[in-house]
């Protein structure tokens, strides 16, 4: 429920951004920390009680940082090598937090504790149950930690961290028409490029902006029994659907992105290419790919 200043309209926009701070990060790690027991599964302690002997099972911690340790080596730890939140002097790989988070995501499972007696209640046991309806109530706290700082990131049903991209032309129904694409290394570059322009480290901007390009050039060749420059201009014939002003138009933005591909620093890497200086632009270039292919496919046949 949104707080009086929100329904009235009278705080100030929130803030979007793909930059986890200390208080951000950590809103994300004590939420981790409250599903720490639902890896019981993985992590199991083996216990003994002796006033009652009787055996038990519980979290085992030690295990669980030694194994995210080498799991995630970059996750911040103090110099008691315990997982914690950074001090604001402290440098720290944020993208190793959402690495946390994904492993949690793909296996906490649904636990059951309960006290050996409910009258002197000694000790606590773990069952751990061949269930993870709990994946929703982790996922839920997540993404509300992440839509409450302004975080543009979603964990989805799938599991894994992606990154939400404001006003982008990029939808299920263009991610769907990808996947009914019959020629298959077309249909795989374009997969990869939508997966690499989803993930939230922003080094894979310039490698989702790589793989659309080569999945441009190669749906130039769509058509295998013409050669490319054939194959070409029966995809914007098509496109065009016999008109000639828009035929001109679709050829002139399939070279503009061709003279793009060679000119900048995209699928090529000599040094007399004109490297990409600014983050942001590999999403326009993306984009502007992404809306012609986009098009084009839908009059493949």
């Amino acid at each position: 429920m949104k707080l009086y200043s929100e329904r009235h309209g009278i705080r100030a926009p929130l803030e979007k951004t793909y930059s986890i701070n200390r208080d951000m990060y950590s809103l994300i790690l004590d939420c981790c920390k409250r599903y720490q027991k639902n890896l019981t599964h993985i992590f199991t302690l083996n216990c003994h009680h002796d006033f009652t002997d009787s055996n038990y099972v519980a979290f085992d911690e030690k295990g669980f940082i030694t194994r995210i340790k080498i799991r995630i080596p970059s996750l911040f730890r103090d110099e008691y090598d315990r997982i914690c939140t950074p001090a604001y002097d402290d440098e720290y790989d944020q993208y190793a937090l959402l690495d946390l988070i994904e492993f949690f995501a793909q296996n906490i499972k649904d636990i059951s504790e309960r006290w050996n007696n409910e009258k002197y209640r000694n000790y606590q046991t773990i069952d751990c149950l061949n269930s993870s309806d709990i994946f929703k109530n982790f996922q839920e706290a997540i993404n509300e930690i992440f839509t409450e700082s302004g975080l543009l990131y979603e964990l989805t049903d799938e599991k894994i961290i992606e990154r939400i991209v404001e006003n982008s032309p990029l939808t299920t129904e263009i991610e769907s028409n990808f996947a009914a694409v019959h020629e298959v290394g077309t249909r795989e570059l374009l997969k990869d490029a939508v997966a690499l322009y989803k993930t939230p480290n922003s080094a894979a901007r310039q490698d989702s902006v790589e793989k659309i390009w080569d999945a441009l050039e190669r749906l130039k060749t769509y058509y295998t029994t013409l050669d490319k420059k054939h194959s070409s201009e029966k995809i914007v014939n098509d496109m065009a659907n016999g008109n000639d002003d828009f035929a001109d138009l679709f050829n002139n933005e399939f070279k503009m992105l061709t003279d793009i591909g060679n000119k900048y620093r995209i699928r090529h890497h000599e040094t007399n290419k004109i490297d990409i200086t600014n983050v942001r632009y590999y999403d326009y270039l993306f984009n502007r790919c992404l809306s012609l292919i986009a098009l084009a496919i839908q009059y493949l046949r």
